[in-house]
């Protein structure tokens, strides 16, 4: 008999604890999650009567590839464009929290004489709201359409991307084991070195490569692929010293800007699901129960400070971003639980070996109760919001009033600010690209070159080569903005004159800083040649229509890229264009009709229809299936199932919608009674109108519309018509169609018919 290899058990042992958790929980309506955990308590080794996990450095090893598998899934529904979008309400009131939070988990660590590392790490593992539950707490309770809980998703986004951070941070100093502020700065600089140009490098190259091999896309080539890209990721992230999630959860946030991004999503899903299932199983796993008995205290007191935090400084965070106190309420009491990047945060301690063994459970314990504990603090949230508004001072409930309304004003931004703001943004994104570019050539490229081609030569072409793939950046540092209508405006002032050539002055420096430091780098020559060179071939970039060209090609690529799933989402209908926003201060608004499948406006031109004149409105779009008609003309008929894209007022567009309803036909009985088909045979005699012609010439279905199903000839069985060959005397011919049509068929000529079917 052969012998069962430990993994193959151990994995037998853990899913089938896990099915059955998923199973009753399922059944109790709370997160599997927690059915997760409580399968790892029961293949845990501490649980000696039931059979339990062997090889448990194999299972740790397939959890870290579970944690990989749920950033990558949480990168997939996370959008960078999300964060521009959630507004200062959730940025202040995320900041605020996640501060407020970390200080107090590292007091509350303090105060029980913990190391610092331990306390440090507690205050990351409760700073975080769990994404994951708050989503199906509002889904159990129905609540997922009021307004604050639009604000509570935007906060949780906010909190899974400064998590990705934290995760850096705290991976750094348990390194380093420094906390000095320099070295705090440079983690930080790399950071979002790495961040940036990942990014940007990523959204260009990627959308491309998949839109080239999208015909050769099966579901699982792109399931390979991506998880290709995925694990790549992992290992550049590991080697510019980040955790491995965070290299997964970077290629998801570029992934998700793609068009593919929800079908990748899709095929996904399993494997995520597989290998989160293990990596929660594994946390509880490493739960000893004997350990929760003698850590209860510290468990009571940070289920308390996690409560009672998220709750005080979620409030606090929302009210000082210009909310009401009821919102505030609301979202903070949601905000009650820890979940899984806890989890995440406390197997990274464990695996950098930078905490205690006692740590892990606890927050596992934490997470249960606060977890169990999350809807009943959402349903306080409105009446103890009530009762804290009726005993609230009447000076703080006016205070509260004036503060909501003046941080609700909207102050304009101001022109210099605006065009600073840009340039700054241009001149950093491309700085990145460009070290990025030198770096590459400086450590893997040059040395290649120098193989083939040794001495001063070899070196010279390399920096050529490098300034010549660094030009169309460093036009871009240089000229971008300078014809903004920002820049045009300010122009026209004397005064703003010699301030905006200093910033086109401080971006030539930086140029010529560049193409300085890589001939400094290859090429031995004087500072004053070199600044010569520089300023000659920063002179060509500048006059270079070429390079210019380039440049705008690339930039116009690279946002084409990131608006791609937009753009889609718009086409298919999904999204409200962006210019309808800019409509409702003219009272315009677009709104969206479909056609019924019995409406009677199927097959009439838009023309004939004439909704401008009749109900005011304007059809923008018409969307027929995966098919967009922009601005339609007056000739293009409307069929059942489109769906209409209409522009006008509240009233008109409310007269239509009424109109669109009444036009679906009425089906009567009468029209049901003539729809029936039927069945007929009739014999060609010498009479017959139908001797001597062929299928077509009979006009039975142009004329009649009815089909000649087929023909019986003598001794012949019943076979189809040859549409060549003419009707003999004698032939059988079986027709179909609708009752009135056949009859008619029959009546001509006096037809007489001795069988019939239905």
């Amino acid at each position: 008999m052969s012998e069962l290899a430990p993994l193959i058990a151990d994995l037998a042992v853990i899913l089938v604890y896990a099915g059955l958790m998923t199973l009753l929980f399922k059944r109790l309506k709370q997160p599997l999650v927690l059915g997760y955990i409580v399968a790892g308590f029961m293949a845990s080794p501490h649980l000696g009567f039931l059979p339990s996990v062997v090889d448990t450095q194999s299972v740790h090893t397939w959890a870290d590839i579970g944690v990989i598998f749920l950033l990558f899934a949480l990168g997939l529904e996370f959008s960078f464009k999300k964060i521009m979008k959630v507004g200062g309400s959730a940025v202040i009131a995320a900041l605020t929290i996640i501060f407020c939070m970390i200080i107090a988990g590292v007091s509350v660590g303090t105060a029980f004489g913990w190391s610092r590392m331990d306390s440090i790490f507690l205050g990351g593992m409760i700073a975080m709201s769990s994404t994951t539950i708050i989503y199906k707490a509002f889904d159990d309770l129905g609540i997922r359409k009021k307004q604050f809980t639009g604000l509570v998703l935007s906060i949780l986004i906010l909190e899974d991307i400064l998590a990705i951070v934290l995760m850096v941070m705290l991976s750094t100093m348990a390194v380093s084991s420094n906390f000095e502020g320099t070295e705090m700065l440079w983690s930080i600089a790399k950071l979002v070195f790495f961040l940036i140009l990942w990014f940007v490098v990523g959204i260009y190259l990627i959308p491309l490569m998949l839109r080239k091999t999208r015909k050769l896309m099966g579901d699982e080539t792109m399931l390979i692929v991506s998880l290709g890209l995925c694990f790549l990721m992992v290992v550049m992230a590991a080697l510019a010293g980040f955790s491995p999630a965070f290299g997964a959860f970077m290629m998801g946030s570029i992934l998700a800007e793609t068009v593919e991004a929800e079908h990748i999503d899709h095929l996904v899903k399993p494997v995520k699901d597989l290998f989160g299932a293990i990596f929660f199983v594994s946390v509880g796993m490493m739960v000893d129960p004997a350990m929760i008995v003698t850590y209860i205290v510290p468990i009571i007191v940070i289920t308390f400070t996690v409560i009672l935090g998220q709750a005080t400084f979620g409030t606090l965070g929302v009210v000082l971003s210009g909310q009401s106190l009821k919102t505030a309420m609301q979202c903070g009491f949601s905000l009650t639980q820890i979940g899984e990047f806890a989890f995440i945060i406390a197997s990274l301690g464990v695996s950098l070996g930078v905490t205690s063994d006692f740590l892990y459970p606890i927050v596992v314990a934490v997470s249960v109760i606060t977890t169990f504990l999350t809807p009943y603090m959402i349903r306080l949230a409105e009446p103890a919001s009530e009762y804290a508004e009726a005993h609230l001072p009447k000076k703080m409930r006016r205070t509260l009033a004036n503060y909501t309304s003046s941080t609700r004003t909207v102050n304009s931004e101001s022109v210099w600010r605006k065009l600073i703001m840009a340039m700054v943004r241009n001149t950093v994104i491309y700085s990145i690209i460009c070290i990025a570019i030198v770096i590459i050539s400086l450590r893997f490229v040059t040395p290649i070159c120098q193989n083939w081609i040794p001495g001063i030569w070899g070196n010279l072409l390399m920096a050529v080569v490098t300034v010549a793939v660094l030009s169309p950046f460093l036009r871009a540092i240089m000229i971008k903005k300078n014809h903004s209508e920002e820049f045009k405006t300010l122009w026209h002032s004397r005064a703003n004159r010699l301030p905006l050539v200093a910033t086109v002055f401080i971006r030539v420096l930086i140029a010529v800083a560049f193409i300085m430091f890589v001939f400094t780098e290859l090429v031995e020559l004087s500072a004053g040649l070199l600044f010569g060179i520089a300023l000659l071939l920063i002179v060509g970039m500048i006059l270079s229509r070429g390079l210019k060209k380039q440049s705008i090609m690339i930039e116009r690529t690279f946002f084409k890229n990131l608006r791609s799933r937009e753009i889609k989402a718009e086409y298919m209908g999904e999204k409200k264009p962006e210019y309808a926003g800019r409509l409702l201060s003219r009272d315009l608004h677009l709104a969206d009709y479909e056609l019924p499948g019995e409406t009677a406006w199927a097959g009439q031109t838009l023309a004939e229809l004439n909704f401008g004149k009749k109900y005011g409105i304007q059809v923008v779009s018409i969307l027929r299936g995966k098919r967009r008609i922009n601005i339609p003309r007056a000739q293009t008929r409307l069929y059942p199932f489109d769906r209409i894209t209409a522009l006008g007022t509240d009233k008109e567009l409310e007269l239509f919608g009424e109109e669109l309803i009444n036009a679906s036909a009425v089906i009567d009985e009468d029209l049901i009674e003539r729809s029936e088909m039927i069945l007929k045979q009739f014999e060609v005699d010498a009479d017959s109108p139908f001797l001597g012609l062929t299928p077509p010439e009979t006009g039975i279905r142009d004329k009649y519309h009815c089909l000649i199903a087929g023909v019986e000839r003598g001794d012949e069985a019943l076979h189809a018509p040859n549409i060549r060959e003419p009707f003999s005397e004698g032939d059988v011919i079986w027709i179909v169609g609708e009752m009135r049509d056949v009859y008619n068929v029959l009546e001509r000529g006096d037809i007489t018919y001795a069988n019939e079917s239905h």
